[in-house]
């Protein structure tokens, strides 16, 4: 729990400390991956708003109310406490894709996490329908492990004018029964599904989605306004990466973008890359949504946190030239190089928002929309400690998941 810290007497425990043991870290120490720990000194971001000078007590897995004896307390002055990252459109990373054997789904998993992101939605491009019904069963078995937190399945029911990087022969319409043929794969851990809701069977499907509680996202789509709101009205709850892979706003036909932007039922998807969004339309729909209904994602591919080079995404062959990744046949966009502490800097350094704005995209957000409200999203006693240390640039410097450090800070 962050309460702001009275100055100790020195040599003294910090005051509501229990006394009894607790270890102090020294100039140039590294915490130890496990154990209770007290954070202290930090600007700490709860849902209240920010605690400067503050602390966190964990004790096992989670945050709590009380520091534990024995802590080691640890002193992060200058530094930014906030809740670990939510992912909830995410196909790779590190050189593996989510698409890949159970080794690429964790080799990926782990980039990610070394990145910020603590909770993460593993997500699929278009295939063979065989393929991506055994890809859901693998995934099914790691979302039970508790390495993702479940899948979304981009793609194959979306608009061919609005494919972006996925196979065009491969797409198809979305038939009820298919869309539920990949529900019953993943075996409840369908957590999304983004389909274009204009084409036969999509308002049925988006029901369908509704009635087995699983996110409905417009994305990918040529729809029009009114088909939009149409498909909102029968349950879609999410825009999929705004604004890219679906028609432009225009002032005599405003098309999804304006319905989605203007209805207080849908969370809109941005990727924050400086790639796929120019300032101005993010700050357009982060102005319009307001910072409750933004869902910041990196919509990542292999490339994450490796490099420039060639890479697949599902079939086709992207090239990844300066971080920007296209396919190499139409030159299209093919998802992003992102990590998400990175779209946390940009969008405090570059984008000028508040840092308990960009939290709330981040973390509070995603976590809402998958149902884990309860454990994760925001840091509060009794949910999971999964936090990241930032410093006082906004660069990444520790990362915490259930109460182990996955990235080990270095005291200065």
């Amino acid at each position: 729990m962050a309460t702001e810290r009275e100055t100790p007497a020195p040599g003294s425990a910090p005051s509501g400390a229990r006394g009894g043991g607790e270890t102090r870290l020294g100039r140039g120490s590294r915490p130890t991956p496990t154990g209770p720990h007290l954070l202290t000194g930090a600007n700490v971001v709860l849902p209240t708003g920010t605690v400067k000078n503050g602390r966190l007590a964990i004790e096992g897995t989670r945050i709590t109310g009380t520091p534990p004896a024995g802590a080691q307390v640890i002193d992060v002055t200058g530094h930014w406490l906030v809740p670990g990252f939510v992912d909830l459109h995410n196909h790779g990373g590190g050189g593996a894709s989510f698409s890949g054997s159970a080794e690429d789904v964790l080799t990926a998993v782990r980039t990610h996490r070394a990145h910020g992101t603590t909770t993460l939605v593993a997500s699929t491009v278009t295939d063979e329908m065989d393929l991506l019904v055994r890809q859901a069963g693998l995934l099914s078995e790691l979302a039970e492990q508790g390495e993702i937190a479940g899948i979304h399945f981009e793609g194959p029911f979306i608009s061919p004018c609005r494919k972006g990087a996925h196979s065009e022969g491969l797409l198809r319409d979305p038939d009820p029964a298919e869309v539920r043929k990949l529900i019953d794969a993943a075996r409840g851990r369908a957590k999304m599904v983004t389909l274009a809701t204009e084409l036969p069977g999509g308002i049925d499907s988006v029901r369908l989605l509704a009635e087995h509680g699983v996110i409905a996202a417009i994305g990918h789509t040529d729809a029009g306004y009114e088909q939009t709101i149409e498909a909102i009205d029968a349950g879609a709850t999410v825009a999929t990466h705004l604004f890219n892979a679906m028609p432009a706003l225009n002032h005599r036909a405003p098309g999804p973008v304006a319905a989605l932007l203007e209805d207080e039922r849908v969370t809109v998807e941005l990727i924050n890359d400086g790639v796929h969004l120019h300032p101005a339309a993010l700050e357009l729909a982060f102005r319009h949504a307001g910072a409750d209904r933004v869902a910041f994602i990196t919509d990542a591919m292999d490339a994450a946190g490796t490099g420039d080079g060639r890479y697949m995404l599902g079939p086709l062959e992207v090239e990844v030239s300066e971080g920007v990744a296209r396919l190499v046949e139409g030159g299209s966009i093919a998802g992003s190089t992102l990590t998400l502490d990175r779209a946390f800097r940009r969008a405090v350094t570059v984008d000028k928002l508040s840092v308990e704005d960009t939290v709330t995209a981040l973390s509070a957000n995603p976590a809402r929309l998958l149902g884990l409200s309860d454990r994760i999203g925001s840091l509060e006693p009794g949910k999971d400690a999964d936090l990241v240390l930032l410093d006082a640039d906004f660069e990444l410097k520790g990362v915490m998941r259930q109460g182990e450090w996955v990235v080990v800070p270095q005291l200065p």
